[in-house]
């Protein structure tokens, strides 16, 4: 499975962005995914995750209400809407695979497929 993010930018504070996270295979249905990012001196950190359904999504609470995970499973394409974007979600996104499904609130040791990233800039 390969995984390539895309999407990322340069915004000002209160605009949105949406990131696609397109799926090289033929199981997407049977992959929960999940994103991440990690600011520059940062360690990589949970952002959200979505069901093999899309039924079940977690978030972090830092853009939970602003950030919107969901997938299409005909397009074997997971979407992060994020809106309301702040200087502090500067990062670069990561999104990631398992073929475990998504039942509670996940690690990120629990992901072992990952994309290239895509860097988020938002300006003040």
């Amino acid at each position: 499975v390969q995984l390539q993010a895309s999407g990322g930018g340069l915004v000002q504070a209160g605009d949105s962005l949406r990131l696609s996270c397109a799926a090289s295979t033929p199981f997407f249905s049977s992959h929960s995914f999940a994103w991440f990012r990690q600011a520059p001196g940062k360690e990589r950190e949970f952002v959200a995750a979505i069901s093999w359904s899309g039924w079940r999504t977690f978030y972090a609470d830092s853009v939970k209400d602003r950030f919107t995970n969901s997938r299409d499973n005909a397009e074997k394409t997971v979407y992060l809407q994020m809106n309301t974007l702040k200087p502090e979600d500067t990062a670069v996104y990561y999104c990631a695979a398992r073929t475990k499904d998504l039942i509670r609130f996940p690690t990120i040791e629990e992901y072992n497929i990952w994309g290239q990233g895509t860097l988020v800039t938002i300006s003040s």
